[in-house]
């Protein structure tokens, strides 16, 4: 092999590199098959089946020669399609989330895309005794077979888009509990009209969450921040704590503390 030859870069999987894509294609408003060939070092007939497979899933829009995003809606997009977008801002947002939890607590932990982050940071320490309450199944299945951890799942009806719990028998089964502590995860945020998400089950709960926890902590990318979706979860002076991150606009910055809820941006 020649010397200038340049060594091969470790190869992604499939997973990872559609998530980049997605990633790319939303920092940048655009994205060439060209330069995808470019910075991962692989076929163009490949890239093209990437953007086909995420054209078809709803992360981005295939267009002539590339993609781009895909446009805004207030339908309630698949947990797939979500865990993709804003990967590094959600786990750096999940990791500070974590972090607020002490031994010996009972908290909930909303579903999400942000919040299974949270699950993920809390599966590498060690605990003696941790409740967790949580109407997810992919946070559930995270937690599950922790020493020291018992998870309560809530009850209700699947929703296929969410892996979550919603509805009557899901808030029958939280009326009886409560917690220290909430992460909520949210669709929307706007100062004048509170926290939203697009499922009206799924705000409900939500609302129920919020009432039987002393603290609740609202967890999302600050892609989030003047978005309203259809149902409203509750007012902005129901937050005690907003996790983001460090790129949350300062007009939103400034309305929060103006409201006196803490913001915490990693």
């Amino acid at each position: 092999m020649s010397k200038s030859r340049k060594a091969a870069a470790p190869k992604l999987l499939l997973e990872e590199r559609r998530r980049l894509i997605v990633e790319q294609v939303e920092a940048q408003g655009r994205v060439t098959v060209e330069e995808l060939v470019q910075r991962f070092g692989i076929s163009a007939v490949t890239i093209r089946a990437d953007l086909e497979a995420l054209d078809r899933a709803g992360a981005l829009t295939r267009s002539h020669g590339g993609a781009v995003p895909v446009a805004p809606s207030q339908q309630d997009t698949p947990l797939t399609i979500k865990e993709t977008r804003h990967h590094p801002q959600k786990r750096r947002i999940g990791e500070a989330a974590a972090k607020l939890v002490q031994d010996g607590e009972t908290i909930i932990i909303d579903s999400g895309s942000t919040t299974v982050e949270i699950a993920r940071a809390l599966r590498q320490r060690r605990w003696n005794e941790l409740t967790v309450i949580t109407n997810a199944l992919n946070i559930a299945l995270e937690l599950s077979g922790l020493s020291g951890v018992r998870v309560m799942m809530l009850g209700g009806m699947l929703r296929p888009t969410s892996y979550s719990l919603a509805g009557p028998d899901a808030e029958q089964a939280l009326s009886r509990l409560s917690a220290d502590r909430l992460f909520l995860g949210v669709d929307g945020l706007d100062p004048a009209i509170g926290v939203t998400t697009p499922d009206p089950l799924e705000a409900s709960l939500n609302a129920l969450m919020v009432r039987v926890s002393r603290q609740t902590v609202a967890v999302l990318d600050a892609s989030k921040f003047g978005q309203r979706s259809l149902s409203v979860i509750a007012p902005m002076k129901a937050l005690d704590m907003v996790i983001s991150d460090a790129s949350a606009p300062a007009e939103y910055v400034e309305a929060l503390e103006g409201l006196g809820v803490q913001l915490q941006l990693v």
